[in-house]
């Protein structure tokens, strides 16, 4: 029993990477993940671009600059594909009225390997400050789409997609139009499923306010026609809509709060199931939070406004065709002039900007985001209590469950907020609480049945160096790769987890 004792102390280890000279706090960096042995980190800094590679003590193997992007032209976007023994770069570059989209592939130490790939080109009349196209992969990465959207016909937009095997080859090149009926209709993100099939909303927000109408579009990949179904939402109005591809079941599930009148206070959750083998809907209701509910998620607020800050972060999929969603409250305070953030300013989470696709890649760190945005010093960023839900395959609420914390931080939520870590059948949340003025990473874990836990705080933390679990990736079955801050520079936490 002792020996046991002592291997459960000694299970979860965490180890640190050097904070290197060009890791200012001013870089940009996604974790790509584990290949072979290694890890490697994509890392963006102005005009230079480079994957740092790190050992399993993270210790430095080697730092490759992205040669291969072109001098002289301003590189607009980067985007990481990455696999278990490579991954693609795939940028975007202006010359003159020209905006190319290329790709290369990298090995496990950064190495190109073969040559750049020119994947589309699109030609403009002016200087592109905005990326033109958006990558979007499949869960298994089988599919990659690269798709762009000409809005100049605020009528009629014009959507080109180009579907790609893992190999980049074009399986699929379509052009087609999405008709936009009135000036205050957008699109949705975009959802690829492992099939190649593409999925996103159309919907209408009337000058910034709550969804009065909304469309499922469905692309087919090997079709070049783009079939609409309309959902009935009559009687109530919906939040931000978050899709999510369901590859074991052939579904695709959506998601989103609701509220009854035009920003009026969240009542719960709207659901909505496409099942694509039976061509039909499995699921497709508004179900109200209980009072219950309510009072344990309404934090430092009223019952009734209990989720008005809260966002869809999470939607985790089950085996049997269930879900779970993950919630959270996050938003401004204001201490001084100018006002705080509602979520009426723009759609999506207070700590990032609109229309920014990054917003569904939670690895990607943009120091921009660190930055205050509002010209005030005295805005104070806070995320608080987690609501995780769980429904059966019909989309029948199963059970609730609260994870109670209060964070806040003034003028960067760079520690705020949670990473999710999935293990031995638990869901693990991964966050920051401050004790005796330092901030400690806390582990609470929900099992299949709802049952909540709250783990030791992790061992072997060191205080001179603070948590950013937001931009956390799981690189393996039990283990996980952190980025922290030390000493105004970036650096990395390998967690093993037992």
């Amino acid at each position: 029993m002792l020996l046991l004792a002592g291997f459960g102390v000694q299970a979860q280890q965490i180890v640190y990477s050097e904070a290197e000279k060009d890791d200012s706090h001013r870089i940009n960096f996604e974790v790509i993940g584990k290949m072979g042995n290694n890890f490697l980190i994509y890392k963006s800094n102005r005009s230079r671009h480079w994957v740092s590679v790190l050992d399993n003590e993270m210790l430095p193997v080697a730092k490759k600059n992205f040669d291969f992007l072109p001098n002289g032209d301003r590189v607009i976007n980067v985007d990481i594909v990455p696999y278990s023994s490579y991954f693609y770069v795939i940028y975007q570059y202006q010359r003159k009225g020209i905006v190319y989209c290329e790709a290369a592939r990298l090995n496990e130490v950064g190495d190109k390997v073969g040559d750049v790939m020119l994947l589309d080109t699109t030609r403009i009349g002016y200087s592109a400050d905005n990326k033109i196209y958006t990558t979007v992969t499949s869960e298994d990465k089988s599919k990659i789409l690269l798709y762009k959207i000409n809005s100049k016909d605020k009528k009629l937009f014009r959507l080109t997609t180009r579907l790609l095997d893992d190999n980049l080859q074009t399986l699929k090149l379509s052009r087609l139009t999405v008709p936009m009926e009135e000036r205050d209709y957008y699109l949705g993100e975009f959802t690829l499923d492992n099939d190649g099939d593409l999925f996103f909303a159309r919907f209408n927000r009337l000058s910034n306010e709550s969804i009065s109408k909304v469309d499922l579009i469905q692309k087919t990949a090997m079709e070049d026609v783009l079939t609409e179904r309309s959902i009935n939402i009559e009687g109530i109005y919906l939040d931000d809509i978050k899709t999510k591809a369901d590859n074991v079941n052939k579904r695709l599930v959506m998601v989103s709060f609701y509220n009854k009148t035009k920003r009026g206070n969240i009542e719960g959750y709207y659901l909505y199931v496409w099942d694509k083998r039976a061509g039909q809907v499995v699921r497709e209701k508004a179900l109200a939070f209980s009072e219950a509910l309510r009072k344990e998620a309404k934090g430092n607020t009223s019952a009734k406004a209990a989720f008005d800050d809260n966002f869809i972060k999470n939607i985790i999929l089950k085996g049997d065709g269930g879900f779970i969603i993950a919630s959270e409250a996050a938003y401004t305070s204001s201490r001084g002039g100018g006002g705080p953030w509602n979520r009426w300013n723009y759609w999506g989470s207070p700590f990032m900007r609109p229309f920014d696709y990054y917003y569904y890649s939670p690895y990607y760190y943009n120091s921009y985001w660190g930055m205050n945005r509002w010209g005030n010093d005295n805005v104070r960023y806070q995320a608080d209590n987690i609501t995780i839900s769980s429904f059966d395959s019909q989309g029948n609420n199963e059970w609730n469950n609260v994870i109670t914390k209060e964070q806040y931080n003034d003028q960067s939520d760079n520690l705020l907020s949670y990473q999710l870590f999935i293990t031995g059948g638990q869901l693990h949340f991964l966050f920051n609480t401050l004790e005796s003025k330092a901030q400690l990473l806390s582990d609470f874990t929900v099992s299949p049945e709802g049952e909540m836990k709250r783990n030791p705080t992790l061992k072997n933390l060191d205080r001179g160096r603070e948590f950013m679990p937001r931009y956390g990736k799981q690189v393996g079955r039990n283990q996980m790769i952190i980025p922290c801050l030390y000493r105004n520079y970036i650096c990395f936490a390998k967690v093993d987890f037992n």
